[in-house]
């Protein structure tokens, strides 16, 4: 049978885990193909994400989000240039005209690359970008951004290891296997699943010769 990406229920009968793409209803959430939630739904689990502020949420292709993930869009920030931070603008009988956009700390776009592992319970703050191949621990809060094929934990979550040397980062990263057909896909599978790291990087050398 051919993975199909546009199912919601890739496993049959089991509903705590969906494909994320065909779900999708935002038009500022964009989701690559295969990336799966382990929950029932997902756009409940981002946040503050307001038409208004332009922001977006972009996730690739391949990747693992686990239970209670957050994301926290820029909608959540607050005025912090100013003596109070108290959204007056936002609650019904307060005079207060909506500050400038230049006033908020907004910080873009939040893209999450391509097969990146987020723990369950994990938080993602505005902005952040997380590079291919990254993992972010459980419960950790990510308010900066992740190199490509980098291990980070905690609050805040911080850079506890890069998974591969600097020449195999390379090789994966022009690789690009997420990009292929899901028959060149799994062809690749032992070569993805291999733990011999040295073996993997020599393939990897003669596929980019």
């Amino acid at each position: 049978m051919r993975p199909d990406p546009n199912v919601v229920h890739p496993i049959a009968g089991y509903e705590n885990e969906i494909y994320i793409k065909p779900t999708v209803t935002n038009p500022n959430i964009v989701v690559g193909d295969f990336s799966y939630i382990a929950d029932p739904e997902f756009e409940g689990h981002v946040t503050h994400l307001y038409p208004w502020n332009g922001d977006r949420l972009v996730i690739g292709k391949f990747c693992q989000i686990g239970h209670g993930v957050e994301f926290v869009m820029n909608g959540a920030n607050h005025q912090m240039n100013a003596v109070s931070t108290f959204p007056f603008y936002t609650l019904p009988g307060w005079t207060m005209a909506p500050p400038a956009p230049s006033d908020l700390p907004l910080k873009g776009d939040t893209v999450v690359g391509n097969d990146v592992w987020i723990g369950q319970n994990a938080t993602i703050l505005p902005g952040v970008r997380i590079g291919d191949g990254a993992i972010i621990g459980a419960s950790s809060v990510v308010g900066g951004d992740v190199p490509p094929y980098t291990v980070v934990a905690g609050n805040p979550a911080r850079a506890l290891r890069r998974r591969f040397d600097d020449e195999l980062i390379e090789l994966l990263l022009a690789l690009r296997w997420w990009d292929k057909p899901v028959e060149e896909i799994n062809a690749l599978i032992p070569l993805l699943t291999n733990s011999d790291l040295e073996a993997v990087r020599a393939e990897l050398k003669k596929l980019s010769a």
